[in-house]
């Protein structure tokens, strides 16, 4: 009997689907809106953060194309995309204010810390988010 061969994006989606379920217990219990980052297309958040954002669940959000282009405020996006890359890059966590956009309108700040991540194979960045001021 041959195992069936998986796409990359479904291997990607099985990659987050496992971390997630992992990390599952931190996702529920913890009092941080949270969310985790492989790429675009292959990303998770808890409740908190899919509601701190205006979305109804966390599967919402992660349908959204883009994090950068949905979620993160203009003026945050290079931060952004820095600390995920020195976090990809050099395996450095970074704490960093960013500027989110509401799925209705809308804009408010805070505090990410961003700390690289690795599962099966694979980088992540792990992002929990504190000190939210609207």
């Amino acid at each position: 009997m041959s195992k069936k061969m998986l796409s990359p994006e479904e291997h990607h989606g099985m990659v987050v689907k496992g971390l997630y379920e992992q990390m599952k217990p931190v996702f529920d219990s913890s009092e941080q809106p949270i969310f985790l980052y492989l790429d675009d297309n292959h990303k998770a958040c808890n409740i908190k953060f899919a509601k701190m954002l205006g979305f109804k669940s966390p599967p919402e959000w992660a349908e959204t194309p883009s994090v950068l282009g949905v979620s993160v405020a203009e003026k945050s996006r290079e931060t952004v995309t820095t600390a995920y890359w020195d976090a990809m890059k050099k395996k450095t966590a970074s704490t960093i204010q960013v500027t989110w956009m509401k799925k209705g309108g809308g804009t408010f700040d805070s505090t990410v810390v961003l700390v690289p991540m690795f599962f099966d194979g694979h980088f992540f960045s792990l992002h929990f988010v504190t000190n939210v001021v609207s």
